[in-house]
Parts: structure tokens; sequence; C-alpha cells
């Protein structure tokens, strides 16, 4: 209960503090530098090092490429049969097929099942990472023609993101160096990203003129909240697969829009105005679709 309380307060208090001016306009772009940087690389080195690889993590793994291959489908069929242009196909493919498995599913992770599930989400969260580094800038600058699109490009984008940097380093380092002195350190580090991440979120969080584009948004949230959760399990029950490893996955596949992905989607004036209406209003529903979700994992015993 503690946990969705601590949600529910970090996320409020983000919206009363925009609401109230008392920060700067851009404030959430100080908090992210801080995850992005310093808090999402603690959490790499606190649970990778410690994880025992097995053929099981390749699920969680393939999830996140399955989720926006299958995301990227569904929006280029919609935008054929709607004819919408194609910025904003592009925007809404960034924001149906990226889950936003850190700043929400981390927390809502330790609040449905446990912290030590995190090392199986982090998995998610690091090829989630590195799809929207590489195919979705791909997707965003063919889809705005502002920049020419160059391998260059791609791999300079791909090598300095930082989290990937962590992520790659906690699996190196350890291995010559011992860090476990430094667990205390990570431990604390890690510990910032729920509170600021959601805070992050409340400063964010916008809604003006959503009716306008309901069309939209309800198929970008259609598949994002329900149906790419809804055939990650069904590939899961097919294969035979089951155990916390595979509900961790699904989980994580049910979580809103990776808010990056939206950053992205205004940076290339892929019809920013739907791609953040995406991002805000799901992560409101997802906390009534994850709860399902979760009451589906825990109860009805399919996977």
């Amino acid at each position: 209960m503690a946990n969705f309380i601590l949600i529910g307060i970090c996320i409020i208090a983000g919206i009363l503090f925009r609401k109230s001016k008392t920060l700067p306009k851009d404030a959430h772009r100080g908090i992210n530098a801080w995850i992005i940087y310093i808090a999402l690389p603690a959490v790499s080195f606190k649970y990778l090092p410690h994880i025992a690889w097995t053929k099981d993590l390749l699920f969680p793994a393939l999830a996140p490429i399955c989720v926006w291959l299958l995301g990227w489908l569904f929006i280029t069929v919609y935008g054929r049969l709607t004819k919408i242009s194609k910025a904003t196909s592009g925007g809404l493919k960034l924001v149906s097929g990226l889950s936003n498995t850190s700043f929400i599913g981390f927390p809502l992770i330790v609040a449905y099942f446990s912290e030590k599930e995190l090392a199986i989400a982090i998995i998610c969260d690091q090829v989630t990472f590195t799809l929207l580094s590489t195919i979705g800038i791909i997707v965003a600058i063919r889809s705005s023609q502002q920049q020419k699109l160059s391998p260059k490009l791609v791999l300079r984008k791909l090598l300095t993101f930082p989290p990937l940097i962590g992520c790659i380093l906690a699996l190196i380092i350890p291995h010559y160096i011992d860090v476990n002195p430094l667990n205390v350190l990570f431990d604390k580090l890690a510990g910032t990203v729920g509170p600021l991440a959601l805070f992050s979120i409340g400063l964010q969080l916008k809604f003006g003129g959503w009716f306008s584009e309901l069309k939209h948004i309800s198929f970008a949230l259609l598949y994002k909240l329900m149906l790419a959760p809804a055939v990650v399990a069904a590939i899961a029950l097919f294969l035979g697969l089951n155990g916390m490893i595979t509900k961790i996955a699904i989980f994580e596949m049910a979580m809103p829009t990776l808010l990056t992905a939206g950053v992205v989607a205004e940076q290339y004036n892929l019809n920013p105005k739907v791609s953040n209406l995406v991002v805000g209003i799901g992560i409101v529903l997802s906390f009534i679709t994850t709860g399902i979700w979760w009451m589906v994992l825990t109860y009805s015993r399919l996977v």
C-alpha cells in the first residue's frame, strides 16, 4: 500500500508544482537528466551483476522487440486506412510501440510484485531504450525528414545514451573489479528513480485538447495498454512459458508509453500534440489497466 501512496503523492505533487508555477517551466529536464545520467546507470550496477543468466531471460529481452514490430504494423495499417500524415503516423508509432519500463514500470513492479523483480525488468528496459535509440530514431528522422538519415547519426545516438552505457559497464566491470563495496551507493542512487520519475511525470502531464484527437489517441492506447501485453501473453502461452520472469515481461509490456518517445516525437515535430496526449492519458489509464493485468497474471494461472 505504501508504494501506491508514494506513486500518488509524487505524481500529484508534480501536477500541483506545475499548476502553481513554483518551479521553472522546464524543471523536469533537470530531473530527467539526473534519472538518465545517474540513477538508471546505478540501477544497472545494482542488479545486473547479480543476475543468473539463463535462456529464460530471452523472453523479457525479446518482448519489447515484439511489441515494437506489432505496434509499427498496427499504426501503419491504421495510417493507411485513415490517411493520416506521415508525421502523425511516425509519432503514433513511437508512442505505441515503446513501453515506459522504468519511470512507471519500476515503481509499479515494486508495488505489485517485489523489488527483487527489478532485475528482470531492467532487461526489458535496456532493450526498450536500445530500440528507441536505433529504430525509433530512424522512424523519427524518416517521418520528419528534418535530418538526413545516416548510420553515423544512429550510432552516435546509441553510443552516447547513458542508460545503455551503464548497462554495458555493469556487465563488464564486475568481472575485473569488485564493486560490492559500492552496493550501498548504488542502492541509494537507484532508489531515486521511482520518486523523481513520478514527480517528473506529474510536472509534464497535460490533457488540454484531447477530445479533438480522440480517435488517434484511442487507437494508440488500445494497442499499447491492452493488445500489446495480450499478444506477448499469447506468445508465452503458445511457447509454454510460465513463472515470474514471464509475468514480469508481460507486465512491463502493459506499461504506458515511454516518456522519452514523446520527447523524440516533439523534437522531430511528429504531431507533438497527439504524441504528448497519448503519453499523458496513457499514464493515467495505466494505473487501471496494469491493475487488471496484475490480476490476470496472478489469478488466471495462464502463465
